[in-house]
């Protein structure tokens, strides 16, 4: 790929003290060189962003809402060039990148429906109490591999229309979506507001333990996580963690199989299971249990698996190596734990493509299960009433998402209010909108993300009591 990708930094686009490859996921082979940021350029990035914070955050809602519209507007102008490098570094299907492209958007414009406004807690005979919400100062955000692009929408809106500056750090195997972002957004935003670096996987700690960052905003796995946490206390930053996933749905007997299986199918395998809100185990009542695992075997024979450059490919490859060797551990234990009813096997094709993979005859013994697969792979497992499945589900330390499905509603929502987890569905799966707000739970999660819960996140409270 013949363009020079370039980091943000004050207002500049600039190249990095180095380069490196990213990975085409579809072939396994180098399309383009990032930049590689220095310490010095992350200090100076951070620098930029000090600076321009107070001026930033002077300007009237009005103003920062029109900067935000206006990097939308470039967003949609770029949407194609923005998502032919998402699919060439992450593998998803072309209809995918743009469909996370115009989830960015959405979510842009909505937090731009938004406003932090005074807040009257008491206005009585004697005192006169407000809550009122200033910007922390220089966030920093750092964004996975699986969704480059739409994570950024749940860090750079809120951010900016509460009055913060910005840096973002894309994870090193697909930066060069985000620095195309900042270089379709350079002329938009002043200099300094945003700042855009990439690295060798240097970076993350010393952006977390920056002395003039306040505030982190991270979505990765949990490990990661608490290693983000544990550099933040030191100055006791303000943090949001979005982390690992380990959905569970829930299956009544009175589900109706034919029905359900398509979403159940869609959502475990959406992004070729790289996302951390999917379904990643199924715990099925016995009445159902050999249907379902005969409708989504079904699926998973028909689904087309390609280079997400192909627009009839359905599924991409794993985003990277690392992803695609920990995919093909979980495969053997499926072999060893359980019965695999569809996939399975390795596609004999350069890139890192493994097909959906259903497997049956497996319980809560099996790592497969217990763990996060971040992949192809679904165990399907069988149980005998309501309180086993909850009582499997609700084991794992997790607590991001579940889902209830049956065809009695109400039955569906009494289970459901036992499920521990911060986002649950009922007779769906994965619906996420920039008006529905996340919410993780367990080691899942700090913080809460959209809505105007998730732009209070990126302000400081301050209650002012005035005497009468």
């Amino acid at each position: 790929m013949h363009h020079a990708f370039r980091l943000l930094i004050n207002g500049r686009l600039v190249p990095g003290t180095g380069t490196a490859p990213v990975i085409n996921p579809a072939t396994g082979t180098p399309f383009a060189d990032r930049p590689v940021a220095s310490r010095g350029q992350l200090d100076e990035a951070v620098a930029s962003a000090k600076a321009a914070q107070p001026g930033w955050a002077a300007n009237p809602y009005a103003e920062r809402r029109r900067v935000l519209e206006k990097v939308a507007d470039r967003i949609e102008e770029r949407a194609e060039d923005l998502a032919r490098v998402l699919t060439l570094e992450q593998g998803k299907p072309l209809r995918d990148s743009r469909a996370e492209i115009g989830l960015l958007v959405a979510t842009i414009r909505t937090f731009c429906t938004m406003e932090l406004g005074v807040e009257i807690i008491e206005d009585s005979a004697t005192n006169r109490v407000e809550a009122h919400f200033r910007p922390f100062g220089v966030v920093a955000a750092i964004v996975p591999w699986n969704f480059p692009l739409g994570l950024i929408g749940n860090k750079l809106p809120p951010a900016l229309l509460a009055g913060n500056t910005m840096v973002i750090k894309p994870a090193s195997s697909t930066p060069l979506s985000a620095v195309l972002l900042g270089e379709v957004i350079a002329d938009v935003v002043p200099a300094g507001v945003v700042n855009v670096l990439c690295d060798n996987g240097g970076l993350g700690g010393p952006l977390s333990e920056h002395p003039d960052i306040a505030r982190i905003a991270f979505t990765g796995s949990t490990e990661t996580g608490k290693r983000v946490a544990a550099a933040a206390i030191g100055d006791l930053k303000r943090v949001t963690l979005e982390l690992g996933g380990n959905d569970a749905a829930i299956i009544l007997d009175d589900a109706d199989v034919t029905a359900i299986a398509p979403a159940i199918f869609a959502t475990s395998f959406a992004n070729t299971g790289q996302v951390c809100y999917a379904i990643k185990r199924v715990y099925a009542q016995e009445a159902v249990y050999d249907a379902l695992c005969t409708e989504l075997a079904r699926l998973a024979d028909a689904a087309i698996v390609g280079d997400g450059l192909d627009e009839a490919a359905q599924f991409g490859p794993l985003q990277n190596q690392t992803q695609y060797e920990t995919v093909k551990r979980y495969l053997d234990i499926a072999r060893r734990d359980g019965t695999i009813i569809a996939g399975g096997e390795i596609p004999d094709r350069p890139g890192y493509f493994i097909r959906p993979t259903v497997v049956r005859d497996i319980d809560d013994s099996s790592p497969l299960v217990t763990e996060e697969q971040f992949g192809p792979v679904l165990p399907v497992v069988k149980v005998r009433d309501e309180d086993e499945a909850l009582a499997r589900a609700n084991a794992s330390p997790y607590g991001l998402g579940g889902s209830v499905w049956s065809s009695d509603a109400a039955r569906a929502a009494r289970v459901a209010a036992r499920l521990e987890a911060g986002n649950i569905w009922i007779n769906q799966h994965l619906r996420l909108a920039p008006h529905i707000p996340l919410s993780p739970a367990k080691q899942s999660g700090i913080g809460t993300e959209l809505t105007i819960d998730g732009l209070k996140d990126f302000a400081q409270m301050v209650v002012l009591d005035i005497a009468k």
